[in-house]
Formats: structure tokens, C-alpha cells, sequence
């Protein structure tokens, strides 16, 4: 991109392109010609305008708080802005900006702002505008199944590769499932390439005997990483809960289960070594349909219509926990599958090309990379694992764990009056009701932020974990 435009740099700072573009394009051009993740606010005083833009999937997060006379604040984290106090309202309403869009505001001689229009500047299907600039190799036309994995391949390794630009050192997350390993695969292939000095980092948390632990292990030996494991126990995770809250901003239950070990093995990247930017397979479920409920589509338009939902909604709960716990460390998150060009030409794959088959969710993300030996077979077709039930032993799942404990936190009264209590999203479990009395301890009022829970579709589910669904013990006879 900076080459292409032979823009003349002033700084250092990755953000600066963005002005180039701005005072070449204006702001459509420059938030579709920027091919990464952002949230950023633009000042025009020039033209007196004000811009907020987010990336496409919004795996950085972005604030706003706007009064009705026209103040206006932002943030990358709600909690800057919850405690603002401003003369015409008592409550100052903070939300989301959407992702995926740009906001161009007036701004007025004294400082305050108007909205003039809020832009969905991209679809997900849509092959982004940056494509006609970048250096992938052109790809096959046609959907014939060689010729659809041969993109693919070609099309993550670039993923991974552009991902290389840093100054800092590069580790990455291992949970020893599908995603993980071929992002810690292809990353280390490509550090060899681009004759990276250091060692590879790769890291797994679990707790003692978690299948995680051992499937990652298989795969750092098989790509020969410095492999550090991290293990925590029940009393660690109960212990951090209320921290991850605090970091998360939201109360979804799945979110936060999954995200004690991510923020736990994020503490300890931080502590005990120099590894910053950290590469993770965080997107692919929702793009690839790696969901076990996926088997119960109705149909290959219907599974498409979920994975394009599951994508919009990501900011909310996978992608919000994976740049929270990682950021609540220092760290810098880098997301892969998530890569435009990558995940546009996935979607735009015919419907019944990309759902389960014979049993298996992610077929045809298993199937391009068969032949590669980038990643131990048994791992290519190891069957999903929810990361919160993975990182336990198979004795005790950690949401088990979880419930239990809650289970003496929140009594049978307390859950009589949840309705009257919390009228919006009204927790229908303990554990549900212990979330949200932290959250609300630290963010009264702001239960909004959290549109719904996370749930599987097409089967009666009343708790988000894969492991209490039928399909779980018997996935192969699906």
C-alpha cells in the first residue's frame, strides 16, 4: 500500500497512513484502502468535519458517548468514558461503534459536533477495494475443488505474511485445535522465509491433563517451537474473574468462560517473556462454520446466513474477548483468518462447498491443507473443541467448575427475582447471574452494551458449551 502511493512518511506510527489517504481520497477511499484492523477518529478542521471509522469485523474496539447538544467523546474502551460528567444529562449513554462503518460528523466553531451520516462502507462477501493493490498472486478462477484450495493456501500464507510487518517480537497463541496449529504452522514457515533470527514462541494454557495441553504439544513438536505451557487451577480462574470482567465489558457467558484462560495465558506471555505481537486462529469458527451446531443446519444457505451473522456479531464476543485479554497485557493481537481478502473469497464460496460433511465441521479448510504436512494428521481432523472445555480435563469441564462454584455464590431467591432485577437480558442461570452482578458492579446501567447472548442455533440449547450437546460424544455418527 505505503509503496504503491510512494506516500512520504514523517513518523513511525502505522496510523499516519491514514491521513495520506484521507488528504488523497477523502474518507471512503480511506477507510476501504486500509488492510488491517483500526478504530481511529479524524480531524478536519480545514473542511470542519469529524470522522470515526472501525474495521470491517471490528477486532479493535471503539467507544462513543454523544450528547443531544453535540458532545462528543471517544474511546477504544467503554470504562473511559462511563465516568464522564456532562451538564444536560445525568446518565451519558455510551456505545459501540459499529463495525464496519464510518460516521462523518460537523463540527461546529464551538467545538461541538453534529452527525451528518453513518456509512456501511463493506460487506464481508464483497472482495475489498485494497485487493487491486496488493501483491497475492492472481488467482484461479471457477470453483472446482483443486482450484478452490489452491486459492486458499494461497491466499492464508498472504494472510500471515503481511502480518510479519513488526518491530516487535512475534509469538502465538497454540490451543492445539485446527485454527491454532495452522496459524502457528504457517507463521513459523513463514519466519524461516523471511530469516527471522528468534525462535518461535508458541503457548497453550490449560489446566492439568486438558486435552489442549497435549494436542499442542503434538503440534509445537511437529513444527518445532519454543512451546511454553501454562497451567492454572480452579481457585486461579475463579480467582481472575472479576478482572476479565472488568477488561471484557460485557457479562455474555461463553465470553467469559473462554476468556480466563486466554487472559491468564496473556499474563503470562507478558511477564515472562519478550514476545508482543501475538498471532491467534481467532474468526475461523464463524467463518469456516466450525461450530458443532453447524451440523444441524437446515440447509447450506441457511449455514451461510449464520456464518455472515456470527461474523457481524464478532465484536461482541469473540473477537472483543480475544483483543481484551490480550490488550489488558500489553499485548497486540493478530487475527489472520479474519484477513479481508481471505475471508471474502471464503464467503464467497458456493453454500454447500463450506458446510460439515461426513460428520466433520471446517471440511474444506481441513481438506486444503491435507497434503501439506504443514500440521500432524490426527490434528488436521481433530473434531472442535469449545477453547473453554478444552483447556480442563476431561474428568471436569471448566465450565463445571465454574457452575459449581457460582452455585454457592448465588442463592434460589436471588434467581426468583433476576426478572425484576435485570429486565433486559435476565440471566436464566447462576452463573449467568454471577457475570452480570460483577459486571454491573463495575458498569451499572450499561447492560445494553450486550445486545444478547451468545447461543447455538437449530437445537434447544440452554447453555452456550459444545459439551453439553448431544452431538458432542457422537460427533462422528452425526
Amino acid at each position: 500500500m505505503q509503496h504503491h502511493f510512494e506516500f512520504e512518511y514523517q513518523t513511525k506510527v502505522d496510523g499516519e497512513i491514514i491521513l495520506h489517504l484521507y488528504d488523497k481520497g477523502g474518507i471512503e477511499q480511506t477507510v476501504c484502502m486500509l488492510d488491517g484492523v483500526f478504530a481511529f477518529i479524524l480531524l478536519d478542521t480545514a473542511n470542519k468535519k469529524v470522522f470515526l471509522g472501525r474495521d470491517t469485523y471490528g477486532v479493535r474496539p471503539l467507544f462513543k458517548a454523544m450528547t443531544e447538544d453535540g458532545f462528543l467523546a471517544v474511546c477504544s474502551e467503554a470504562k473511559g468514558l462511563v465516568n464522564l460528567k456532562h451538564s444536560t444529562t445525568p446518565f451519558l449513554k455510551v456505545e459501540p461503534f459499529l463495525p464496519g462503518h464510518y460516521e462523518v460528523l460537523d463540527l461546529k466553531p464551538n467545538g461541538k459536533v453534529a452527525s451528518v451520516e453513518m456509512v456501511k462502507y463493506h460487506h464481508c462477501r464483497d472482495e475489498p477495494l485494497h485487493a487491486l493493490y496488493d501483491n497475492v498472486e492472481k488467482l484461479f478462477p471457477g470453483f472446482e475443488l483443486e482450484t478452490v484450495k489452491n486459492n486458499l493456501r494461497i491466499l492464508f500464507d498472504n494472510a500471515i505474511k503481511k502480518r510479519l510487518m513488526t518491530d516487535r517480537r512475534i509469538g502465538c497463541l497454540l490451543s492445539g485445535g485446527l485454527d491454532s496449529s495452522l496459524v502457528a504452522a504457517t507463521l513459523l514457515k513463514q519466519l524461516k522465509e523471511a530469516q527471522v533470527q528468534y525462535p518461535l514462541q508458541t503457548f497453550a494454557i490449560g489446566m492439568e491433563d486438558s486435552t489442549d495441553l497435549l494436542a499442542a504439544r503434538k503440534v509445537a513438536n511437529h513444527i518445532g517451537s519454543e512451546h511454553h505451557e501454562v497451567l492454572f487451577n480452579s481457585e486461579e480462574g475463579i480467582q481472575v474473574l472479576d478482572e476479565v470482567i472488568f477488561s471484557l465489558e460485557t457479562y455474555d457467558i461463553t465470553t467469559v468462560r473462554a476468556s480466563v484462560g486466554m487472559y491468564l495465558v496473556s499474563k503470562y506471555i507478558r511477564k515472562n517473556t519478550d514476545s508482543v505481537v501475538i498471532f491467534s486462529g481467532e474468526g475461523s469458527d464463524e467463518l469456516t462454520q466450525g461450530y458443532i451446531y453447524f451440523h444441524k443446519a437446515p440447509s447450506p444457505e441457511k449455514a451461510e446466513e449464520e456464518s455472515e451473522r456470527l461474523l457481524k456479531e464478532l465484536y461482541l464476543f469473540d473477537v472483543l474477548r480475544a483483543d481484551r485479554t490480550t490488550a489488558a497485557h500489553g499485548l497486540e493481537l493478530r487475527v489472520p483468518f479474519l484477513d479481508h481478502r481471505f475471508s471474502s473469497y471464503y464467503l464467497s464460496l458456493p453454500p454447500d462447498m463450506r458446510t460439515p460433511k461426513n460428520g466433520i465441521e471446517k471440511h474444506l479448510l481441513r481438506e486444503t491443507f491435507e497434503d501439506s504436512n504443514l500440521i500432524p494428521k490426527d490434528i488436521l481432523w481433530r473434531p472442535k473443541e469449545a477453547f473453554s472445555d478444552g483447556i480442563t480435563s476431561v474428568k471436569n469441564s471448566w465450565f463445571r467448575i465454574l457452575q459449581e462454584y457460582v452455585e454457592h455464590q448465588v442463592d434460589d431467591t436471588m434467581m426468583a427475582t433476576a426478572a425484576q432485577k435485570f429486565p433486559f437480558n435476565t440471566p436464566k442461570t447462576k452463573e449467568g447471574y454471577y457475570y452480570r452482578q460483577i459486571f454491573e458492579r463495575h458498569y451499572p446501567g450499561r447492560a445494553d452494551w450486550l445486545t444478547h447472548y451468545w447461543m447455538p442455533k437449530w437445537i434447544n440449547a440452554t447453555d452456550p458449551s459444545a459439551r453439553t450437546l448431544a452431538h458432542y460424544k457422537s460427533a462422528a455418527k452425526a
